[in-house]
């Protein structure tokens, strides 16, 4: 098969190169695309070496031409970042300065992104369904993933999101309960970044009452939430929950801190140095500190269940179709999901209690808004998604928002430009 990576000058990249034999893929070519040239030489001459170590006998093209990356690709992996590291820190800073949380996927931050992702990654779907294997599958990295994955579905792709929350909370749990990761099955259920774990089984037992009795205090110090919220839910949030959780705590936090893109920044420049060493052909372990842990396992696993048709489960961003209730069939939430040849089918979820529910459906409301804004250029849409998020909700402070962020993001967002200059 040809795997091809677009964004594959990311630092995330050695992660995925480092697993790509492990799940006995026969892969005959991996591309690696990235509009930055130099990095992508970068990137890619220590995938390379690792590809080298490991014995591979494929092809590894680096490429800044996206038609040669996509031609006969039969899986296509998305890790843009439109904008870069300094669109973060915008994204990051500018909600801060009007009282909100500053978070990249989440709130008036994730909003700024997704209003500059969206167009683009439908520009390169485009392309895929031009240049690719017939039936090739899009996988999407790309945050906000949820609102990504959504955008691709409506057009009519062929795509499925991905996240690394629950793979990185499997781990978490093997260590606790000093089992194999293998053993254990994650119940996760909600939308992107806005999940809880209502399960964890070994061997079909659900050990979760034993974890929260075992272990509340260090689940609740990950999830930086009291032990006594996580005992009333009876499930494990995200760690995104805590920006709707402890609004006011992590706020101050911001205020008095560095922005994480600053911090990831600094980090990137360090692993582009380690990365030029000619003697390293192995993900160093600085690489950890970059964020995305456990992706490349996941990424590798869902192209092996869709490539091999195992019917496994993996936790995916897919069309709910009716499998939480109180949700719409076309909005896109983050659950198991069975995996074979055709695609992802979730499976059954029992109802979401209340203190859930209420806030999925408000996110999910929001979502739906964030792709219209994003594809239309509408500023009336925009300003409704803002209005419903649950961390933003008022008139004006939508208002002031939405031109802070479009004015900041200008170079990134022609439809609201064509908006402005009617």
């Amino acid at each position: 098969m040809k795997i091809a990576v677009v964004g594959g000058g990311s630092t995330y990249t050695p992660e995925l190169v480092s697993c790509l034999q492990r799940e006995g893929l026969d892969v005959g070519e991996l591309a690696l695309h990235d509009i930055d040239a130099g990095r992508l030489h970068v990137v890619g001459g220590l995938a390379g070496r690792m590809l080298a170590r490991q014995g591979f006998t494929g092809e590894l093209v680096l490429t800044d031409d996206l038609d040669r990356a996509l031609d006969g690709a039969d899986f296509v992996l998305l890790q843009i970042r439109v904008g870069g590291q300094a669109a973060r820190l915008v994204d990051e800073t500018i909600p801060l300065e009007s009282g909100c949380i500053g978070q990249e996927t989440t709130g008036a931050g994730g909003f700024a992104k997704a209003l500059r992702t969206v167009p683009v990654v439908l520009q390169i779907a485009e392309r895929v369904a031009e240049r690719a294997a017939p039936g090739a599958w899009i996988i999407d990295f790309t945050n906000p993933v949820g609102i990504v994955t959504r955008a691709l579905l409506d057009a009519g792709h062929r795509a499925i999101g991905l996240c690394n929350v629950a793979i990185t909370f499997q781990r978490l749990f093997a260590r606790l309960l000093e089992v194999e990761p293998g053993r254990i099955v994650v119940d996760q259920v909600g939308l992107n970044h806005l999940t809880w774990i209502r399960a964890v089984r070994i061997d079909g037992r659900d050990v979760l009452p034993r974890l929260l009795e075992v272990h509340g205090e260090a689940l609740a110090a990950e999830v930086e939430l009291p032990r006594r919220l996580l005992e009333e839910l009876g499930a494990v949030p995200s760690y995104y929950l805590r920006y709707y959780y402890a609004t006011r705590e992590v706020l101050a936090e911001q205020l008095a801190g560095r922005p994480r893109a600053a911090v990831v920044a600094e980090i990137e420049r360090e692993l582009l140095r380690l990365y030029l060493d000619p003697a390293l052909d192995e993900k160093p372990a600085l690489l950890e500190g970059r964020g995305g842990a456990f992706y490349s396992e996941a990424a590798t696993g869902l192209v092996a269940s869709l490539a091999g048709g195992s019917g496994d489960v993996h936790i995916v961003n897919i069309r709910n179709a009716g499998a939480i209730a109180g949700l719409a069939d076309d909005d896109v939430v983050e659950l198991s999901a069975r995996v074979d040849a055709e695609g992802a089918t979730p499976l059954a979820q029992a109802p979401l209690a209340p203190e859930l529910l209420g806030l999925v459906q408000h996110v999910a409301a929001y979502d739906r808004l964030a792709v219209a804004a994003a594809t239309s250029g509408d500023r009336a849409a925009a300003r409704k998604a803002l209005l419903v998020h649950p961390l933003i909700g008022q008139v004006a402070l939508a208002d002031e928002l939405l031109e802070r962020l479009l004015d900041a993001g200008a170079a990134y967002l022609p439809k609201f430009r064509r908006e402005a200059a009617v």
